[in-house]
């Protein structure tokens, strides 16, 4: 077992493990569990999907990343990265063909580690990834615009891509609530000033508890404020899947060959880049191939459990570190804290206002546009270099993950030609 190349790092995690970081690992759970909360909601919207199915992802994939992953402290779930992708999917597929698209993206994943793949993501050109990085920032920051401002589109009107959310925005401007725009910019301003005060409680815990008060004592603000209960259904207890919808045809798979390789794709590099940065913070060496196969586990379970796709989420991963988790021990509590919250808790989600979920999205968007990345490539790259940066950048926003992840390799791989034939 010693020698197994696939062997999670929980095993290793627990040899020596000691009642005082067993205390530290149960606390660093039930944190990050409190700062998954709001957060997989969140990303559950901006997904198209009910937000539900953000705490099902977090539990599920929580778990067996947790359990099976190649990082001590790796903490998955829902993730800004595959909001887009999702929307997408769920838009002109159903939830059927992104439930069938998901688990073909698992078994990828699962493949991807038995064939020690995982060394291989770090060839993938950073251009790219921070390209489309900085892409799908954008289209999370410009799809929540709509609910931000409270406006209300016409019957029959459900924009898909970017550009046609874009033009129902400006459309429709004339139904924007200053109520809903007041709910947004306070509780954009708890999450902004608020960790500046006080670091111990999530801001996004605080913007929620604050939104959904003023909405729900305040009569001025509920009748100006959608909140989550009177758009979207909140049930309670656990998920019931629709598996009767569910079509596992070789032509249906065929049809979501590529929404799966760009699922697998982005959910390796997601993961393997949190693993990367938790190494350097706790001083240890990650197994990447026994990442990629939890990492499939994980959405193949996510979604049995009536969930979306997942990887590992840089920022909780960094939280469980900073609260003293240093074992697998963490996310499983931080996963068992959540189906708590999910068999008690959940109709209370009803009460959170859609423009404070924006203003969440936000700062999401925010922190994941790697804009300073984004400006030393600009500034510092081969012209080549800056060439694909933009051109993946403006694809991932006008059109999809898909096309730009696809044209930037091959606009990478030509130009990486030219250089070799002009060198000799």
């Amino acid at each position: 077992m010693n020698n197994f190349y696939l062997k999670p790092k929980l095993f290793d995690s627990l040899k020596g493990y000691k009642k005082d970081q067993f205390v530290k690992d149960i606390v660093a759970g039930i944190i990050v569990a409190i700062i998954a909360l709001p957060l997989s909601i969140a990303l559950a919207l901006a997904s198209g999907v009910e937000p539900a199915c953000g705490i099902y992802t977090a539990i599920a994939a929580g778990f067996f990343v947790s359990l099976f992953g190649g990082s001590r402290v790796q903490i998955a779930g829902p993730t800004a990265a595959f909001a887009t992708v999702v929307a997408g999917i769920v838009a002109t597929k159903g939830m059927g063909g992104l439930f069938v698209a998901t688990v073909m993206a698992g078994v990828m994943l699962i493949l991807m580690g038995v064939l020690k793949l995982g060394t291989l993501i770090k060839y993938i050109p950073k251009t790219i990834t921070v390209g489309f990085t900085s892409g799908i920032a954008v289209t999370i920051f410009l799809g929540q615009i709509k609910d931000f401002l409270g406006i209300t589109y016409g019957a029959g009107v459900k924009p898909i891509e970017m550009v046609e959310k874009i033009e129902a925005n400006i459309e429709f401007f004339a139904t924007f609530t200053w109520q809903s725009l007041l709910i947004g910019a306070i509780s954009l301003a708890i999450l902004i000033f608020y960790p500046k005060l006080e670091k111990k409680v999530p801001p996004s815990l605080i913007a929620v508890v604050v939104g959904a008060l003023l909405v729900g004592l305040i009569p001025v603000f509920s009748s100006g404020v959608f909140t989550i209960g009177e758009l979207y259904t909140i049930p309670k207890g656990l998920p019931k899947v629709d598996f009767s919808a569910i079509d596992f045809s070789l032509s249906n798979m065929l049809a979501l060959l590529p929404d799966a390789v760009t699922i697998a794709v982005l959910a390796a590099i997601e993961s393997l880049l949190s693993c990367v940065v938790a190494d350097g913070m706790i001083d240890d060496k990650h197994n990447s191939n026994a990442e990629l196969v939890a990492q499939g586990v994980a959405n193949i379970g996510s979604v049995l459990f009536g969930g979306i796709p997942a990887t590992g989420a840089i920022a909780r991963t960094a939280a469980n570190i900073k609260n003293g988790g240093r074992s697998g021990i963490a996310g499983i509590t931080h996963a068992v804290v959540l189906l708590l919250v999910l068999l008690v808790l959940m109709p209370y989600a009803a009460l959170i206002p859609m423009p404070t979920i924006a203003a969440i999205l936000f700062i999401v968007a925010y922190n994941m546009s790697e804009w300073r990345k984004f400006l030393e490539i600009v500034k510092t790259a081969h012209w080549t270099d800056i060439l694909v940066l933009v051109l993946t950048f403006l694809l991932t926003v006008i059109f999809d993950l898909v096309v730009a992840i696809a044209v930037g390799l091959a606009v990478t791989v030509v130009f990486n030609l030219i250089k070799r034939i002009v060198k000799k």
